[in-house]
């Protein structure tokens, strides 16, 4: 790793071929869905999702890697509740703490926003990806055994959340 540190800012549009190179690379059968990462995608902001839903990490002026964070409800009583509706980090970029910097950013931005809580949902195999959470104070607080059926395996489906 360079000695330049990791820097998190709020996705621009000019972003979007960075991050869909690590959106189709980054994910596999034990962290994403294969059938949304499959295929011919062109784009990867959403009318449901453009740049402002996500903070972007860069190193020395490439990004390596991303987090979706949005409202979870779209009605006043779930106000300040936010949900991570992805996260990843380019493969060559792995293991030298980008997903920590990414997980602070996302709580300073919820503090920032005034949430009492984020939620994320992660598949109960993906280990590395539980640790990094529960490293930052993330608990879990339901399990929905054989919620999905990926590559012919059933996959637990863990909600974590972290109080603000």
């Amino acid at each position: 790793m360079s000695d330049h540190r990791v820097t998190v800012r709020r996705a621009v549009a000019d972003d979007e071929a960075a991050l869909l190179e690590i959106e189709l690379t980054a994910w596999d059968a034990s962290s994403g869905f294969p059938s949304l990462t499959a295929g011919e995608r062109t784009t990867f902001f959403a009318e449901r999702w453009g740049p402002d839903a996500f903070l972007v990490a860069e190193l020395d002026g490439r990004v390596i890697g991303y987090v979706r964070l949005q409202d979870k409800y779209p009605f006043p009583e779930g106000a300040g509740v936010l949900s991570i509706n992805g996260l990843a980090v380019a493969v060559d970029a792995r293991g030298q703490g980008v997903g920590s910097v990414l997980m602070e950013a996302v709580a300073a931005e919820g503090r920032r926003r005034g949430a009492r809580k984020i939620a994320l949902h992660v598949h109960g195999v993906n280990t590395v990806a539980r640790r990094l959470y529960e490293r930052h104070g993330y608990v879990v607080e339901g399990t929905h055994p054989r919620e999905f059926l990926i590559d012919g395996q059933y996959v637990d489906s863990l909600d974590l959340a972290l109080m603000l």
